[in-house]
């Protein structure tokens, strides 16, 4: 009988020590969320011209690779746009794992061309 009562409490204590799978899931919600949040912050920033604009690739598409570049002016502070695309690529690499996610392979290169219009960075096809 103890020996009943001890294996019912050791699997009471391990089950409490569980954790809730979805409390780390990745969302396209938390995606659009961070993304807008990275957006907010590069807009924040104005630039004078071409030559003050920069590209980052930002994204984790599932054959691996960006999903798309983003570009910026020179004048944010280029360490924390760092940490913030990071962390979304961070987030993006987990949701395809999470959902299985695929994607068409094809490499995504960064912009040839990128201009200043009316002090937004801005990606001229």
């Amino acid at each position: 009988m103890k020996y009943l009562i001890r294996i019912a409490l050791l699997f009471v204590l391990l089950s409490s020590f569980q954790c809730d799978e979805d409390d780390n899931r990745t969302t396209p919600e938390l995606l659009a969320e961070k993304k807008q949040e990275i957006l907010n912050y590069i807009q924040s920033f104005s630039c004078a011209n071409a030559t003050g604009c920069l590209s980052i690739a930002f994204g984790a598409k599932p054959c691996g690779g960006p999903r798309e570049y983003l570009v910026y002016p020179n004048t944010v502070d280029q360490t924390t746009l760092e940490i913030m695309v990071n962390e979304y690529y961070e987030m993006d690499h987990r949701h395809n794992i999470e959902t299985g996610a695929v994607s068409d392979c094809m490499l995504v290169g960064p912009p040839n061309n990128i201009d200043c219009v009316n002090g937004v960075c801005t990606i001229i096809n």
